[in-house]
């Protein structure tokens, strides 16, 4: 196979999914898709649940929590012990802003590839506190050396209380070389703290590796979990110093299962999220990375094309091959949130296919994913499609 080719579809993949046949469904990153195997062992869970609400709260639910904890920590290299599960990664990111404490004179250093509610939950945090809210601008397409210089420079040591850094980030597609970032932070001590939303199930990890004092990252997008599960990774100083955002009954067992003891929530969906591991796995999981990031680049490749983009205009071309790709879109279009989820919302009305659409950097970006149940044709139905509705779009 060239690589103009497009990569070959992994027979019978379709059918492990309930998802629409007449929808074409490029949007992975935003929700995942959960295959039949994991939905129903979380309905085998939730018959479970409803057939004595009791038992099932009140007899070995914590002892199984931890269970899967360990099993998820460990398919992710991390320490079960600093580990919790939590609904998201936003939920967890809100949870760690409320432990470190912040004073007025410091601040948190963001990039401006953050996603969106975390910034919003960073400056909730720092208005509550008189901290202060700084974002460092890293351009699409840079280097690992020149993203780890930007933001070296950006730090201030004495000041900067925190570094929140994306591993993959989601409008951007941007894959930040994590490891070297969180040791140029340790150069001065100021915590790290990574938002891993996109990276389990997507790319290698050994979260133990990366040394960040906190990692998040949900499995119910690439990890093929239901949906609400998320792994929370605090480093050991920190463990004492997490302030859960709920009270509940195992507050005085501290960290973890302060965080992950919350009532009557609905623990299925941890539950069953070692099925979608297994899923994973007993498909192959290097197998379905490389069919993704490999369908990722096709799909990036033919509608770039499709508006008029030489390969060097394609963002991530070069980089690690991920199953998320950006193509951006023409010069004042989208540019605005409100004018990429308009134009996100006619490109599913009028063509039948989901993607997503953001306003970034003054640009609107079209971000494609690719998953086991994706094929060749969707790609080529959108760049066929896309340019006129564009255009349309425009006027």
């Amino acid at each position: 196979m060239s690589a103009e080719d497009p990569p070959r579809s992994i027979p019978g993949a379709r059918l492990m999914f309930t998802l629409d046949p007449a929808v074409s469904y490029l949007n992975h990153g935003a929700f995942g898709a959960v295959p039949i195997t994991v939905q129903r062992t979380q309905q085998r869970l939730r018959d479970e649940m409803e057939a004595n609400p009791l038992r099932f709260y009140g007899t070995g639910l914590v002892d199984r929590v931890v269970h899967t904890r360990r099993h998820l920590a460990s398919f992710l290299g991390a320490d079960p012990d600093g580990s919790a599960l939590v609904p998201n990664t936003t939920a967890a990111i809100s949870l760690i802003l409320q432990s470190v404490r912040f004073q007025p004179a410091e601040e948190v250093l963001l990039t401006d590839h953050s996603y969106g509610a975390v910034t919003m939950a960073v400056r909730r945090q720092c208005r509550r506190s008189g901290a202060t809210a700084r974002t460092v601008a890293i351009p699409l397409g840079a280097t690992d050396a020149e993203v780890v210089s930007r933001i070296r420079s950006a730090l201030r040591p004495g000041r900067t209380r925190l570094l929140v850094v994306d591993q993959i980030a989601s409008a951007t597609a941007t894959v930040f070389p994590v490891r070297e970032i969180v040791a140029a932070a340790r150069e001065h001590d100021i915590p790290v703290l990574v938002d891993a939303a996109h990276v389990p199930g997507m790319l290698p990890v050994d979260v133990a590796a990366i040394g960040a004092d906190f990692w998040v990252g949900n499995l119910h997008k690439w990890a093929w979990a239901p949906r609400g599960t998320a792994l929370l990774n605090v480093a050991a100083p920190w463990r004492r110093r997490i302030d859960p955002l709920i009270v509940s009954w195992d507050q005085e067992e501290g960290y973890p299962l302060a965080v992950e003891s919350q009532g009557t929530i609905d623990y299925t969906p941890w539950l069953a999220a070692p099925t979608g591991v297994f899923t994973l796995r007993t498909l192959g999981w290097e197998s379905v990375r490389e069919h993704n990031a490999a369908l990722a680049a096709y799909g990036q490749r033919v509608v770039g094309e499709a508006l008029g983009l030489a390969p060097s205009d394609l963002p991530g071309h070069d980089g690690p091959g991920i199953g998320m790709r950006v193509i951006p879109l023409p010069a004042g279009l989208a540019t605005t949130s409100p004018e990429a989820l308009a134009l996100r919302q006619r490109i599913a009305d009028k063509l039948a296919v989901e993607t997503a659409v953001n306003a970034w950097g003054g640009r609107g970006l079209l971000r494609l994913s690719a998953q086991v149940y994706n094929r060749p044709e969707e790609y080529q139905h959108l760049a066929e499609h896309l340019p006129a509705l564009l255009a349309a779009f425009q006027r």
